[in-house]
């Protein structure tokens, strides 16, 4: 049976700002789903909602018909990961200590690695192109290269969704290609369910399957690229003249922008 994240009519609020109002979402199995918005829209708020870091003030979310109210931390950690938006680690850890750590929700206290852990463990290093690194100490390590290690530790918990929030923040160009060319690939050989949350326009329109649009805490707009980033859609909620395009080079859409200034912004 494919498990199913289902959001329904969900609010959040922090003491009296509401956040999130009335967000109806079918999160479908194997799909990358870009959520998209500006700054201060509700975009991570729905993501830690999806985890149960926060609880919903209204609304619900169903795990396979399951309210994660109902569930234990535990519980939802065996189904659904996630890739934070900052991955600074203080001590040093090596980088299979780090993915190690993906297998906990899958272990008693004082029961340790079994044989299948370690295996799951090797083969996300494998997976993550991360095998000559595996004894190194992730503190010396690039950005982008942590970057990698935290996807590889999401990876060795085995989950059915990835929830990543911000993924290519902090990493420059080429990274940014390195760290979503791998889920892509890991999500189109696995069957693997992500939820990307972004800002960036050209990132959602080429690698997500679906996009939902957040504009004043609401969904403003939902669907494939090419019905969601329409130049009105990009105008009313991010202020940018801008227009989706096929790249045929790539053979997937990109965004254009003409003009991210207006006159009218400061009035």
């Amino acid at each position: 049976m494919e498990l199913s994240l289902k959001i329904e009519n969900l609010e959040y609020q922090y003491s009296k700002y509401r956040v999130l109002d009335g967000v109806d979402i079918d999160i479908r199995k194997g799909e990358i789903l870009g959520i998209l918005g500006p700054n201060g829209c509700g975009k991570t708020t729905l993501l830690r909602n999806l985890n149960k870091n926060l609880q919903p003030t209204g609304g619900c979310i169903l795990l396979d018909g399951t309210d994660l109210e109902d569930l234990s931390k535990k519980d939802i950690a065996q189904k659904i990961a996630v890739v934070p938006q900052t991955n600074e680690i203080q001590f040093a850890f090596t980088v299979r200590e780090i993915v190690a750590m993906g297998r906990m929700p899958f272990q008693s206290m004082m029961g340790g690695e079994s044989e299948e852990d370690k295996r799951i463990i090797d083969s996300a290093i494998e997976k993550t192109g991360l095998s000559k690194f595996s004894e190194r100490q992730i503190n010396t390590m690039s950005g982008g290269e942590r970057q990698r290690v935290i996807i590889a530790r999401a990876v060795a918990q085995t989950p059915e969704i990835l929830l990543m929030d911000e993924p290519t923040l902090h990493l420059d160009i080429s990274m940014q290609f390195d760290a979503l060319n791998l889920v892509y690939n890991l999500s189109r050989e696995t069957g693997l369910t992500i939820v990307i949350v972004s800002h960036d326009l050209s990132m959602v329109a080429r690698y997500c399957d679906r996009i939902v649009m957040l504009h004043n805490h609401k969904i403003h707009a939902i669907g494939k690229p090419e019905d969601v980033l329409t130049p009105d859609n990009m105008k009313t909620v991010f202020n940018v003249d801008a227009e989706l395009f096929f790249d045929d080079k790539i053979g997937k859409y990109s965004v254009i922008l003409h003009n991210s200034y207006n006159s009218n912004s400061y009035d």
